[in-house]
């Protein structure tokens, strides 16, 4: 069986998340929200849903975009951690474009106060962001990267007390567990307030088990505790973990079943080689299609499906590789 056909997680504990780690999140980051922006390059007209008319932007990397005092006193105003009132004077489908004098910044909508985190369509999600338009927010700087003319601003961050995002970072340490609310729920996964800065909770660190959707476990406005993987003080960004705080179900497993137990679970998944049953939180085995029935057949899908419950015998039982082959035949 080879391990493509077992489902990984990782184990605890494990080396904080490297810099690949960060670019997979701003890559999904990125193309959820539709592309975090440069400065605005070409304007269109949208019309909104009363008929009005509001600037919608197109995006693109464009080296040397703004007045170098403009981009001097936003360094100076990050570094000092304070808000700014600025104009919001267009949108994407990610979020909203302010104007800061020769500048453009953007707000992703996950870093906007009252924005609902789920919309039953693209034309509510984007007449919520047109309802911005004109508007006046107080906000504050949480990326900043002048060579690529990239200026990242949070309204959630504008309304914390001067200093707490400095503070936060600075009394967190890699291993801490810490208390915040959830913020926003992404495919992705979900970002917390620790109090002035947003961490991050990536959707693989949810849980031990398989999740689909962060909203399956969490609920915007949760209270949750969760573990320290990562923090990048310059960059204000916090990796989070909630399954860290349980032990890996994968570090006893050889001690709680045997070869030749039979245990039920469900099906989870099913595919061309087999189906994969949870047998406990965290805990999947494989039925490789060989197992799956006596006879022929032209799919597992004909044998079983996802949701499934199912009494299954174990074949084998490897911790240290996260495998658990299981049967039903007889």
């Amino acid at each position: 069986m080879s391990s493509e056909e077992v489902r990984r997680y990782d184990a605890t504990p494990a080396p904080p998340p490297d810099d690949a780690y960060w670019e997979a999140l701003l890559e999904e980051a990125e193309s959820a929200m539709g592309g975090l922006p440069h400065q605005a390059r070409s304007e269109k007209n949208y019309e909104s849903g009363n008929g009005e008319l509001f600037p919608h932007y197109d995006y693109e990397y464009e080296e040397g975009i703004g007045n170098q005092a403009d981009w001097e006193q936003v360094e100076q105003v990050h570094e000092a951690d304070t808000a700014v009132e600025l104009n919001v004077i267009g949108y994407n489908r990610g979020g909203l474009l302010v104007e800061w004098a020769s500048l453009r910044g953007f707000v992703p909508a996950s870093q906007l106060v009252d924005f609902p985190s789920n919309h039953e369509s693209s034309v509510a999600r984007r007449n919520e962001l047109v309802g911005y338009v004109g508007q006046s927010l107080k906000l504050r700087v949480i990326e900043l990267n002048r060579s690529q003319s990239r200026l990242i601003l949070s309204e959630r961050a504008g309304v914390a007390k001067a200093g707490a995002r400095e503070h936060v970072l600075s009394s967190l340490n890699i291993g801490d567990h810490c208390t915040g609310l959830i913020t926003n729920l992404c495919h992705f996964g979900a970002f917390v307030d620790l109090g002035g800065v947003e961490g991050l909770i990536h959707i693989s660190e949810l849980s031990w088990g398989r999740v689909r959707h962060p909203s399956d476990i969490l609920q915007r406005g949760q209270q949750v505790t969760a573990y320290v993987l990562e923090i990048e003080p310059d960059d204000g960004r916090v990796a989070l973990s909630l399954k860290r705080l349980q032990p890996d179900p994968w570090e006893t497993v050889e001690a709680k079943y045997v070869v030749g137990q039979e245990i039920e679970g469900e099906v989870t998944h099913v595919v061309d080689f087999g189906a994969f049953v949870c047998v406990a939180e965290g805990l999947e085995g494989l039925i490789h299609i060989s197992e799956l029935a006596e006879g022929h057949f032209l799919h597992p899908y004909n044998v079983v499906q996802e949701g499934q419950k199912v009494t299954a015998r174990i074949l084998h039982i490897d911790g240290t590789a996260r495998r658990l082959g299981l049967s039903l035949r007889r």
